[in-house]
This record gives C-alpha cells, structure tokens and sequence, in this order.
C-alpha cells in the first residue's frame, strides 16, 4: 500500500468515527415526536466550551412536564428589558425524567436576546429561590455557553442529565447583559419567581434574589427524558386553564390536578395514560382573532403550542368564551364553531386525538347577557351531538348551578362569576375521563 493510498485510509476511517459519534448523540437527544423547533426562528451560539456541563441525557422518552404560552411583551421593559439581572424562573413539573431541555423565547423581543449565563436545577423547596444541592446544571445551546436569540424566534438548550423528580420545583436562571426590548413573558404565573441584580445563574443560595415577580420570563417549556412518561397531553384554553384565580405557588389550576390524578393511576397499578402535562392557557385567548395584549388566537399559535411539543398524544380544547364575552354584538355559533373544528382537523393531521370541553356558565359575569348566554349554549348542543371533537368533558355540567344552569355553583365560583375557585378547577379535572386521554395510537 502506498503512503498515499494508507493516508486516505486513514481520513476515511477518522470520518467514519466522527459521523458515528454524532449519529449516536443525535438519537441520544432526539425527540420521539414534535419537537419544540419547529416553524422557529434559529438561534445562533457563540463559540463552544469544553467543561462537558450539556452532556447527552440518558434514554427514554422526550415529554413536555411544564410549558407556558408566550402572550407578549411585558410592560415596562421596551428600554431596558431584563439587562444586568439575573431571571430566575420557578416551574412545576408533572412527570420526571433522568435528563432536561429548556426553551427560551424571544418571541416579543424588538432586538436579539443574548444569553450569556443560563442554569437548571431542582428547587430546595419552600417556596423560596435557593436550589437543591448538587443539582445545578450548567445549560448549553449548540455546545455554547452563549446563545443570541433573534427577535421572533426560540431556542432549545442541549438536553443535561439531571433526576428531575415529578410533583416538584425546578428553577431556570438566565443572564443576559444587555436589553432585546420588551421581554417575551407570560404573565399570569401563578408563581413566584425571582431576579437578581448582576450575574447568579451559579448560586445555589437564593440571597442575591432580592426581587420577586408573578411573570414566567423568556422560559416557554420544560422537557424530561425517561421512562416516567409516554407522551404529552397539552391543555390548549384561556384563563380558566390558564388558572387565573387559583390559589398562587399551590399548583392548583384544573391541568395540575389532571397530572395529580394520572400519577396516583400509574402509582395504583391501573392502566391509565402516562403522559407529562402542559398548561398552553392564556387568559383572553379566542378562537377568532388576536389580542395584541393577549396573545396569538389559537389557531394561530397551535403550531407552537401544541404541534410544536414533544410527544403529542392528546390536546384539551377549551376554547370559546371569550369570542362571546368579547364580541360587541352577538357572537356568531357557527363560526366559533368552525374555528373549532379547524383545530381538530390540524390536530388529527399528526395524528393527535383532541378531547374538547363544553364552555362553562357566567351568568352574573360583567359581561353577560342573554344573547350572549344564548350562543353558549348554541356552541355546547353542537359540541355535546358530537362532530366537533373526538370525544367531550362537559365542563358545563360538571360546574353549574342545578338551580339555575346558566350561573356556576357557588362554591365553585372565584367570586367573578366566570372564573373557578380551587374546588371548581379540581373539579373540572376529576371531570376528565381518563380513559378518554388515550390516543387512537395507544389504544390500538
């Protein structure tokens, strides 16, 4: 063999290492569904570090545990953003995993989001911004410990092997030096979070963490990769999935409660669903039409929010109220109804089963009125007859008022007349049949 027959050998061998190397990272990281990515603007990394902190997770199963919709620029920080502080996001997760990713969001930015510092780990508890020992995790885009996020677009972290447990906390800290504008939140949290002055993403201590906020900041989801889970179920509604009036760092809008009871069915042995649990929720959000102050109708962000997570097998619509409550007139049934059904269509263009739920009463609501009460419940007879959705939880029925139907029952009532209290989202949870959030897929 000549020198240069053996040297091209060589270069041949080497290239074949390499392009297994990265065959078997990129099924160690890939998603087993959607993944988050997609229809996104990419983000572009800075030059890679070496310290190994974005090490391939384990195996499994890529499932949403967390997600929040993005629905807009946050007031007040067009000029400086969050620049020179520390965000420090806390999140609650339904199921585990044995590894994690995160996705940030610069969606409502005005100018590139740079990331320079950006951490992961499990809370210490007590409601507090300290985190557990041993549990952070440095994050990593593209290798880079520094990601710019173009205005309009996301990025998704490399997955860090980390036990997440289920039921629990977790604590997402990001740095960025300078203002992208307004910051991309959502802002009915439920959730205390927490930002520091300068750079902290690093401290276990939660004493830098000075200053408190109910908005989730830049964070759009949490995944796990493990067992624990075999797909996603995505809650697609407005403020009362969104859980507006529940009780704040409790965990008790109506999709907490839904994850509590498919975790008590797989615990009993019962041949329930396993699947991670993701609120979309956004108060305000209508079926037809935008809310520059309330985000993407939900048609137009059901790409990002439902297509786009990992492992969709079931979606949750509860969609409508607001196209009535928010009409000046008279809202048309029909066209709420057609909006509906072009949600299911695209649902079922990937092969996701969608369970659809019947609106709930608001009689005594600012907004009432009896034509508006009367398209309620035009839009329930045709949900209930069936040809909207896969199959139906009767929100409706499980929260009003036997004596006078069009008024919720008073101790579910948040005291608005429209929005449940705790009893009344954990009903609405214990509504679902569980059986019912079985995809075609798994069933078959």
């Amino acid at each position: 063999m000549t020198r240069h027959k053996g040297y091209a050998l060589l270069c041949a061998v080497v290239a074949l290492v390499v392009a297994l190397s990265a065959a078997i990272y990129a099924v160690a990281a890939a998603d087993h569904g959607p993944g988050p990515r997609g229809g996104s603007a990419l983000a572009v990394p800075a030059a890679p570090r070496g310290d190994g902190s974005a090490a391939p997770a384990s195996t499994g199963v890529w499932v949403g545990t967390w997600g929040a919709s993005p629905v807009g620029g946050e007031p007040g920080t067009e000029t400086t953003g969050m620049a020179g502080r520390t965000v420090r996001n806390i999140v609650h997760t339904s199921v585990g995993g044995t590894g994690a990713r995160v996705t940030l969001s610069n969606l409502y930015g005005t100018r590139p989001l740079t990331v320079t510092h950006a951490t992961l780990a499990v809370a210490a508890g007590g409601h507090g911004a300290a985190t557990a020992p041993g549990t952070l995790r440095r994050l990593t885009f593209g290798g880079a410990a520094t990601v710019t996020v173009p205005p309009g677009g996301q990025t998704v972290s490399d997955p860090v092997a980390l036990a997440v447990p289920h039921d629990s906390d977790v604590v997402v800290s990001t740095y960025a030096p300078a203002s992208s504008g307004p910051v991309t939140y959502h802002p009915h949290a439920r959730q205390t979070s927490y930002v520091a002055d300068g750079e902290h993403t690093a401290d276990e201590s939660g004493a830098a963490y000075t200053g408190t906020t109910v908005h989730w900041r830049y964070l759009t989801a949490l995944d796990v990769l493990g067992t624990e889970a075999e797909g996603t179920v995505v809650a697609l509604g407005d403020s009362i999935t969104d859980g507006v009036t529940a009780t704040a760092d409790a965990d008790r809008r109506w999709p907490d409660v839904l994850a509590d009871r498919l975790r008590a069915a797989a615990r009993s042995g019962a041949d329930a669903p396993r699947y991670g649990v993701v609120n979309e929720g956004i108060s305000g959000n209508r079926v037809l039409a935008d809310d520059p102050s309330r985000g993407a109708s939900g048609p137009h962000r059901f790409a990002r929010d439902v297509l786009g997570r990992p492992n969709v097998k079931v979606v949750i619509i509860d969609l409508g109220v607001n196209d009535i409550l928010r009409d000046p007139g008279r809202a048309d049934p029909d066209a709420i109804l057609a909006g509906l059904r072009t949600l299911v269509a695209r649902a079922h263009a990937r092969g996701i089963k969608v369970v659809g739920s019947t609106l709930t009463p608001f009689r005594g609501h600012r907004g009432y009125r009896a034509d508006r009460e009367d398209v309620r419940r035009l839009v329930n007879d045709a949900i209930r007859a069936g040809g909207v959705y896969d199959t139906v939880v009767d929100f409706d029925q499980a929260l009003r008022d036997p004596y006078d139907p069009r008024s919720l029952r008073p101790e579910y009532d948040s005291g608005d007349h429209l929005h449940p209290s705790d009893l009344g989202y954990r009903t609405m949870a214990e509504a679902l049949d569980l059986e019912d959030l079985r995809s075609s897929a798994a069933r078959a």
